[in-house]
């Protein structure tokens, strides 16, 4: 590396690569960054209370509800709009809020490195700084609105770091109920009536502790790095991806070939005219098909923006669709079926065993996107004084943003395994993990209008635009998620108030500090009429 050239600079000059890099990119990006989008059709449809399945329709109407926020949420909020808003390379919530600290001046803590950068863009910037734009003059006037702007950029990443705590206890436990029912439709040279306990026994014991052993194994692998877990993951993904959509395949032309009518939003309309309070709490299982998409941004640090958007749009958007397709597929043909909501049930029997395999697998690269997706938080956090110093271990000399956190690794283990063992259901998991995805998005949704208005300086309509389109989609699963806070999903509160005290009275300490050295400083004119007194000394 050039010694004359800041990380950021070199970052940009890395990134900006052949298509060869990108490639490579791209491959290490399916094992960090789409493990987790990949891995839930292992509990989309687990997570919905079978008693909810009432009719084929409810399979249309959930299957278009799916499709549906795929494609305005991860496809067209984030691979094509959120993806620009870096911040140096850097995404996720804290990064947004670090672009209007720096433009917007918003920021409680003054930065001095912050007000550097943009003093020396605005020297090497060959045209004239644009006047400041009468919104950006209010909000930088009214103090309220910078307490605001930190309270949703410290909300934001709570729900990051509570999605890290969570998604890897959901997708290892539905992997590993897979397991457990695969190992209970075993036959034993027993009576039936010992059979029937023997199988019971499984289904119920044998999760909870693969799924803890599992999640150890994950965690300690975390300090190899994103580069080589990414390419020892990638090609556990590829398979899984491969996998499912082959067994999606199979699904629509076997059971149902009309599956995509579904695609229709009038399935939308008919399932929300016909649906009660219990149909409209399914929703909140139905958010986590996009659980991941937030990790696209959140993850920009390790990855170029070309290869998360070729990756996505050319790979992973089209085999979920065709998974999730044969997944609602079967379910429409075989609801009264025991168990019919669980994707194993969907797999063909003679390839049930290698779906056990498969699925443990990416159920272990699932949880990655949100660990590696944490430690790009929390690091962000130390950069804007929101968060306890702690080590970070820079794994990659070429990209600045791969880091590895050990302190916060082995705190989101104990958090994820106390969460497994606590509540050893996948239901109650998923009721927390979707309000921790949908409110983690919502908080982007907003701080990304004010960077449409205060930081690109576009019209104020397309702000506002933004705002109400995305903001109702997710806040009509905010509902939805805030109907199940009694199944599960209050253990997401419990973290967040947790997390966000800690950040919060972090960075009221850093402010309080900073207020103190300036108001103690030594002026440069008080030593400099000392220095004569000082030379009569001598």
């Amino acid at each position: 590396m050039d010694p004359q050239l800041s990380p950021t600079t070199f970052v940009q000059q890395f990134k900006t690569e052949t298509w060869r890099h990108t490639l490579l990119f791209s491959f290490q990006s399916l094992g960090v960054i789409y493990g987790q989008l990949s891995s839930a059709p292992l509990y989309v449809f687990g997570t919905v209370h079978q008693k909810e399945f009432v009719s084929e329709e409810t399979a249309y109407g959930l299957f278009s509800f799916i499709f549906w926020t795929m494609t305005i949420i991860s496809l067209l909020k984030y691979a094509l709009l959120v993806l620009r808003a870096d911040d140096d390379g850097e995404g996720g919530t804290f990064a947004l809020y670090s672009i209007l600290c720096r433009h917007a001046k918003v920021g409680l803590l003054p930065n001095d490195t912050s007000a550097n950068e943009v003093m020396q863009y605005e020297e090497e910037n060959p045209f004239k700084a644009k006047v400041e734009s009468r919104a950006r003059r209010a909000i930088a006037k009214h103090k309220s609105s910078h307490y605001l702007m930190l309270f949703l950029a410290l909300f934001g990443a709570c729900m990051a770091i509570g999605d890290g705590v969570l998604t890897p206890s959901l997708s290892v436990l539905s992997a590993s109920t897979g397991f457990g029912r695969s190992m209970s439709s075993i036959t034993f040279s027993s009576s039936e009536h010992r059979q029937e306990r023997v199988s019971k026994a499984l289904k119920e014991y044998v999760p909870v502790p693969t799924a803890c052993a599992i999640l150890v194994c994950l965690f300690m692998l975390q300090h190899y790095g994103t580069r080589k877990i990414g390419f020892i993951f990638a090609p556990i993904v590829i398979i899984w991806l491969l996998f499912i959509s082959g067994v999606g395949t199979y699904n629509i032309i076997r059971w149902n070939p009309h599956i995509f009518y579904a695609i229709s939003p009038t399935y939308m309309y008919r399932f929300v005219v016909d649906a009660r309070a219990k149909g409209w709490r399914s929703l909140g299982s139905i958010i986590l098909c996009v659980a991941g998409s937030e990790a696209m941004f959140a993850g920009l640090g390790h990855f170029s923006k070309k290869s998360i958007k070729i990756t996505f749009v050319c790979l992973i958007y089209p085999v979920l669709v065709l998974s999730y397709a044969g997944q609602a597929a079967y379910i429409s043909k075989n609801y009264t079926v025991d168990g019919f909501n669980h994707l194993s049930e969907s797999v063909p029997r003679h390839f049930r065993h290698v779906f056990v395999v498969l699925s443990l697998f990416a159920s272990a690269v699932g949880s990655q996107a949100t660990i590696t997706a944490s430690f790009s938080i929390i690091n962000q956090c130390l950069a804007l004084g929101c968060f306890p110093r702690v080590k970070v271990i820079h794994t990659s000399d070429k990209i600045h943003g791969q880091v590895y956190i050990p302190d916060i690794n082995w705190l989101l283990m104990v958090l994820s395994l106390s969460a497994t063992l606590g509540f050893h259901d996948i239901v109650k998991i998923g009721s927390a993990t979707g309000l921790a995805v949908v409110s983690g998005m919502l908080v982007t949704t907003c701080l990304m209008s004010l960077v449409i208005a205060l930081y690109w300086e576009n019209n104020l309509i397309e702000s506002v635009c933004f705002l109400i389109f995305f903001g109702f989609v997710e806040a009509m699963y905010v509902s939805a998620c805030m109907l199940n806070m009694h199944k599960g999903a209050w253990f997401l509160v419990v973290l967040f108030l947790l997390s966000f005290t800690v950040m919060l009275s972090w960075h009221y300490g850093t402010l309080k500090k900073y207020e103190f050295d300036l108001e103690n400083k030594v002026s440069i004119e008080w030593l400099t009429d000392l220095s004569p007194g000082l030379e009569f000394l001598e």
